[in-house]
Formats: C-alpha cells, sequence, structure tokens
C-alpha cells in the first residue's frame, strides 16, 4: 500500500479517545468473520462487538462542499436546540452547568440528551438518525469516529460557522484543532480532550523502594516489575494492560512508537502493525504477561483497579484523573507521569486522544448556527477550565488560566506538558472504519490466547488494508 496523507498539512497532534477508542466497520464477509472469530473470546469479545460502528460505504462525497462551510449570511440563530453526549468523564453536571450559563447569557435553550453510555453509543443512534430519525445539532465525535462521519457527508466544515458566531479559534491549542482538519477544512472542534497517562500506587513504590517517579522506559519497569511484585503480594498484577475493547489501538502506539513501530507508517496509511519492530513491541506485551508474568489486562477499567489496589501501575486516560483520585482517597497517593519510552524511540511517544464536538448537515441553517455559538460558549477559556476541574480533561484553550485548577489538583499540570511531547495518532487506527476493533480483537489473541505475535500482525495487516482498499481509498485520493 502507498503512504497517502489525509490531511493537507500534518498537526502536531492528533486526535484520541479515550479517552475512546476503536474504529473498524469491515465488508460484509469480514464482519461475518470477525463475529465468527469473537465468539472465541468469550465475554470480552462481545465487548468489541459492541462497538462496531455504522457503515461508510453510503453518502455522497464531501468533497464538493464548500470547504469554509455554509453561508450563514442573514441567519438568525435558533432558540432551542440539541446537544448529543455520553458525558465522557462524568461530565454530565458540568455541561448542564455551562448550558444554564449559556442560556442566561444568550437565551438560547440547549437539550442536553444522553445518546448512550459510549462514543460507540452516541455513532449508532446517530447513524440511525441520518435515515429519518430526529438528528442532533450538536453530537460528541470522538478521535475514530469524527473521519467516518466526513466520508458519509454527514456533517459540515466549520469555518463560517464558527466566524458568523464570533469564535475566536486561533486561540485553541494548535495541535487539538488541527486533529480534525482534512482537504483544508474544519470538522469538529476539541472538548475532552485527553492524553494516556501513567497511574501508579504511591504506597506500592515506597514499599518496593522504588524512586517516586513512572519509568522512563518500558524496559525500566521491567526491571522494576519483580520488586513490586515482592513487596505487594495483596496486588493481583503489577501492572494491567488497559482494557482492550477500549483502549488496545490507542495506548499501544506507545509501546510501538517506542520500539520504532506503529500500526502504520507516520503521516500514512501504509501499514506496518507486521514490522520487525511493532513484531518486537508486541512480544513485550506478550512476554510481560506470559514470561515474566507481572502484567495482566484488565477486564473493565484498569484505573479502577488501580484504585482499589488489585494492580501497581496501568495506563488510562487523563479523563480518569479525578474519578482515580477520589476512588484512591484515604487509601494511597495516586502518583501520574509521562509515558515510558522505548529502546528506539524516547519522545515523543504519547498520543492524545478523546474527543471533540461537531454538527450535522441535516439540520436547519438557524440550528447551526446557534449550535456554533453553543460550541464556542462551551470550549472558552472559562468553562474549559471548569470542565477540566470537574473531569481531567486538558483545558483546550490556550488562554485558559489555569492557575487556580493547578493549586487544586497539581496532578493536571503533568496531563498538560505531556501535551509538548505528543505524537500525531496512526492512520490505521483513526481514519479507518472499525480498525481500533480489530486491533484489539488481535491484541486479545496475543495476550489472553498466547497466540504467536508475528502471524496475528500479518493477519490483521491483511485486514487493514482491505478496509483502506475498500472503504477509504477513492474518499481520500
Amino acid at each position: 500500500m502507498n503512504p497517502v496523507s489525509p490531511r493537507n498539512s500534518a498537526p502536531s497532534h492528533s486526535a484520541s479517545s479515550q479517552g475512546s477508542a476503536a474504529p473498524h466497520v469491515l465488508s460484509t464477509t469480514l464482519s461475518r468473520r470477525r463475529l465468527l472469530s469473537m465468539a472465541a473470546l468469550g465475554a470480552g469479545a462481545v465487548a468489541l462487538a459492541a462497538c462496531a460502528g455504522p457503515s461508510t460505504s453510503s453518502g455522497a462525497s464531501s468533497s464538493a462542499a464548500d470547504a469554509n462551510g455554509p453561508d450563514f449570511s442573514g441567519v438568525t440563530p435558533a432558540t432551542t436546540i440539541t446537544f448529543w453526549s455520553n458525558h465522557p468523564g462524568s461530565s454530565e453536571d458540568i455541561t448542564k452547568q455551562i448550558i444554564s450559563d449559556f442560556k442566561n447569557e444568550t437565551g438560547i435553550t440547549v437539550n442536553l440528551v444522553t445518546a448512550g453510555s459510549s462514543y460507540e453509543n452516541v455513532a449508532q443512534k446517530f447513524q440511525t438518525a441520518q435515515t429519518g430519525g430526529t438528528l442532533p445539532d450538536i453530537v460528541v465525535f470522538s478521535d475514530v469516529w469524527w473521519f467516518r462521519y466526513y466520508m458519509q457527508d454527514s456533517i459540515i466544515p466549520l469555518t463560517n460557522a464558527l466566524k458568523a458566531a464570533n469564535v475566536d479559534t486561533s486561540d485553541y491549542r494548535d495541535g487539538l484543532f488541527a486533529d480534525y482538519q482534512y482537504k483544508g477544512s474544519q470538522w469538529a472542534v476539541p472538548w475532552a480532550r485527553s492524553t494516556p497517562l501513567f497511574y501508579y500506587n504511591k504506597s506500592h513504590w515506597a514499599a518496593a523502594g522504588l524512586p517516586d517517579r513512572v519509568p522512563a522506559t518500558w524496559d525500566e519497569f521491567a526491571q522494576w516489575a519483580p520488586k513490586l511484585k515482592d513487596a505487594n503480594s495483596s496486588a493481583q498484577h503489577v501492572y494491567e494492560h488497559p482494557a482492550l475493547a477500549d483502549y488496545a489501538g490507542w495506548t499501544l502506539q506507545n509501546i510501538l512508537w517506542g520500539y520504532g513501530g506503529g500500526w502504520s507508517a507516520k503521516g500514512s496509511f501504509d501499514v506496518t502493525c507486521d514490522s520487525e519492530a511493532s513484531v518486537k513491541a508486541l512480544q513485550y506485551v506478550k512476554d510481560s504477561v506470559y514470561q515474566g508474568k507481572w502484567a495482566g489486562v484488565a477486564s473493565s477499567a484498569g484505573t479502577d483497579d488501580l484504585a482499589a489496589g488489585a494492580c501497581s501501575a496501568t495506563l488510562g486516560s487523563t479523563g480518569s484523573l479525578v474519578g482515580v483520585q477520589k476512588a484512591a482517597a484515604g487509601k494511597f497517593e495516586v502518583g501520574v507521569g509521562n509515558l515510558p519510552g522505548g529502546p528506539s524511540v524516547t519522545t515523543p511517544v504519547c498520543p492524545t486522544g478523546g474527543a471533540g464536538v461537531g454538527i450535522p448537515k441535516k439540520v436547519p441553517a438557524a440550528n447551526q448556527l446557534a449550535a456554533a455559538k453553543f460550541i464556542g460558549f462551551l470550549t472558552n477559556p472559562k468553562n474549559t477550565v471548569a470542565f477540566s476541574q470537574q473531569t481531567g480533561y486538558m483545558p483546550v484553550r490556550k488562554s485558559a488560566d489555569t492557575s487556580e485548577l493547578l493549586a487544586k489538583n497539581p496532578l493536571i499540570e503533568t496531563a498538560i506538558k505531556q501535551l509538548d511531547v505528543t505524537r500525531t495518532q496512526d492512520y490505521a487506527r483513526v481514519f479507518l472504519p472499525g480498525a481500533d476493533q480489530e486491533m484489539a480483537k488481535s491484541v486479545a489473541q496475543i495476550v489472553t490466547q498466547n497466540a504467536d505475535v508475528a502471524s496475528t500482525m500479518k493477519s490483521l495487516r491483511s485486514t487493514l488494508e482491505g478496509i483502506y482498499n475498500g472503504q477509504v481509498k477513492s474518499k481520500t485520493s
């Protein structure tokens, strides 16, 4: 496969999940094969199957659309709009407060709808609404979903809408804002944005006589693991790899990059998951479970297991930070730090993640303009700090005053500073529909069924290239 860059200029950071994670919609044949394969994986596979997203095979191309979006000259904003969200980072209460403040300031009512418990749930509901249901006026877009909406021609470019709403787009953090750019257009605005953090139990570290910091490299952590295991026998695992259904494709980019590999080549659709470097990286992951026997795989949230004392360390979204601190309060002090590097690359090896917000195409112009006004208010300097304080997500505005935020929770500064050492996510993860699911399934075979790394990655490459050639290539060339 030839490398193809889908953006007219590469952003310094990329969109993610978290918070969120997961991309891949296959042809009917591949979907059946995947479901049959997942049946052998048990309950974990069911979770993966539930995340399968909407098809991208139908819908007009967005290439004919004005790169800046609709013209809002003479348009008066609607007085009532609807916002679909899954409330990332337990953000429902703070979002409702921002909505109330917005109505007091503008007179515009925003109806907040719980459209699902995950980004995938929201995506399914949004897909269904395209065929005749009631559409929202604003919808949450995770890092692995917005590009599908672009290919389906179901969202609008936002430049004109944001300009008409008097939103200062130059104040967004450049890398986070650029994550949603494609072919010269802006398709979403950053909102609940995160990076993975390395979380650890400081009491476990102290018991093992380790320095109060995260390991600089994964090799260093492998050297620490026996000490942690011996000193903290009550913990089930020294380290838990994050739950595969939600995080495998996202967080494992860190280890892949550290070894000089990746799901795909940097800035390209050229799939490299079966390269020598990538295989070595995933062999490290497998060995941590089967050879070293110091690591396990979280069944749901590794950060929950950390807070419960079941493991000494894990990776998790910055959006989990406040919740982990609350859950661990009175039991131990939580430590966080930047992600470890690898034997080949030590920095930058951290992906960004989380979600943005965008505007559907098939809603009235008046609603689109009101939605743009709310998006600007939702993410303004004051509200992005309030949102960060309640959730742990990063402030998305350059001018945001974080002094009070950091005074209350100094650990959030680690997440903000880690933005300086992030890397654009692999295209294979964020731009190939359903790819994240396939990555999770392949990693599950390796770490839960002791499958051979090289052959599993060779099979994954074939699947990812099939997705690219069948669903994406014609819409990105």
